[in-house]
């Protein structure tokens, strides 16, 4: 069956929902299988509309939950096909189990994640609770600060995941609503284009292919699970990586649009410097800028790829700040941030230790304001005049009431 092609202007204005939509089109995936929830459900309510209007030759299944949903491309993955979905939240939480069956049996699934806070009390704006609960299962998980982004790290997100030396599902973060909701310019790529940068979907393993007969999700026990899952994590750090660069050379070379694994602006000469994600990378930079027009030295560094963790990058790019602020919108719940946690042990080792404190902001949905920003910058700046940290190690900002801070 022959399906159309679009017709995109080189600048359309779409959320980050209608930018997933149209990278997953321009990859003549073979099946989505999905169910909805907020702040997701544009993704695949555009992808079937696709459908029904002859841009997509493929299958749209339509199942009774998140777990189904997951369960569907598990199947369709396994047997030899380019699969992909979307969902957030309490949906993400029902499809755990399913994502380590998926990262487990090495089958490249494209999950877009609309990230969303975790209930209870429900919740339907955006924090990164959901991205959280998935970091250790396994999948490769890149981070989107605008709609244009989420756009290229999809078609990006394929590429590494359906590479047979990586085989491993990936996810595409966007925050909800804030991204998701949200519209921008969006330079695009014409579908030829789009399709072959992708690439054409070559299986690997799959059970179709009676001629070589494979089996999937087998029971290992004490024998073998130790060694399929150390491999699954060497792979991670060793594997993915360079196909990550590779692939965001190629995508820089066809498109002019550049991509690192940590994102820096302003931190050669920075002393202070926040470590964040999403969309308040943005505002920190921003806020940055104006700092340095007060006389700090402010800087800003953006995770874009979160698993595999890039902790030599990450070193490398903080080693000369003085003094430190790691952003978590996700509530720590009796611990430390995870950014906190894991930018810590980057700099343990260094011979330059900078100061590093933990902020915890924007759960469900509350603003990070250029005011919050400002006071974190004079925070940090207050500590390196001090040379040492005056101020909590961990700290809630932009909430309501007595100011929490712990440790």
């Amino acid at each position: 069956m022959a399906f159309d092609k679009m017709e995109l202007r080189d600048v359309e204005v779409w959320d980050g929902n209608m930018a997933a939509s149209q990278a997953m089109r321009q990859a003549q995936i073979d099946v989505v299988a999905a169910y909805p929830i907020t702040p997701s459900t544009p993704v695949v309510e555009n992808y079937a509309g696709f459908l029904a209007n002859n841009y997509i030759e493929g299958e749209f299944v339509m199942v009774e939950s998140e777990h189904a949903a997951m369960s569907g491309c598990i199947g369709a993955a396994a047997a030899g096909g380019r699969v992909a979905t979307a969902t957030s939240s309490q949906g993400f939480a029902l499809m755990v189990e399913t994502l380590y069956q998926a990262s487990g049996m090495r089958l490249p699934i494209v999950l877009n994640v609309v990230n969303r806070a975790l209930a209870a009390p429900l919740n339907v704006n955006g924090d990164h609770s959901d991205m959280y609960l998935g970091r250790d299962s396994g999948w490769i998980q890149f981070d989107s600060y605008c709609p244009q982004d989420v756009y290229d790290l999809n078609l990006i997100a394929f590429k590494v995941s359906e590479d047979h030396d990586v085989r491993l599902p990936a996810m595409v973060h966007q925050d909800g609503f804030m991204t998701s909701h949200t519209a921008q310019g969006v330079h695009t790529l014409d579908d030829d284009t789009a399709y072959g940068f992708v690439g054409e979907y070559q299986p690997m393993n799959d059970m179709l292919d009676f001629d070589h007969p494979v089996t999937h999700g087998v029971q290992t026990e004490e024998d073998w699970h130790f060694e399929h899952k150390a491999r699954q994590h060497s792979d991670l750090m060793t594997k993915v990586f360079p196909k990550i660069q590779a692939a965001f050379d190629d995508f820089e070379k066809l498109t002019g649009r550049k991509y690192n694994m940590v994102e820096t602006y302003d931190t050669d000469d920075a002393d202070v410097a926040v470590v964040c994600m999403g969309t308040s990378v943005e505002t920190a930079r921003e806020v940055a800028t104006e700092m340095r027009a007060k006389g700090i030295k402010a800087g800003v560094v953006g995770i874009r790829v979160i698993r595999p963790f890039p902790f030599d990058k990450l070193a490398d790019s903080l080693k000369n700040i003085k003094a430190i602020a790691t952003l978590d919108r996700s509530n720590p719940n009796g611990t430390v941030g995870m950014l906190f946690n894991e930018i810590a042990g980057c700099m343990y080792n260094l011979d330059t230790r900078p100061m590093i404190s933990g902020y915890v902001y924007g759960l469900g949905g509350r603003d990070l304001t250029k005011v919050h920003l400002t006071e974190l910058y004079t925070e940090l700046q207050a500590n390196v005049d001090a040379g040492k940290i005056t101020t909590p190690l961990q700290q809630f900002i932009g909430v309501r009431g007595p100011k929490l801070s712990f440790l």
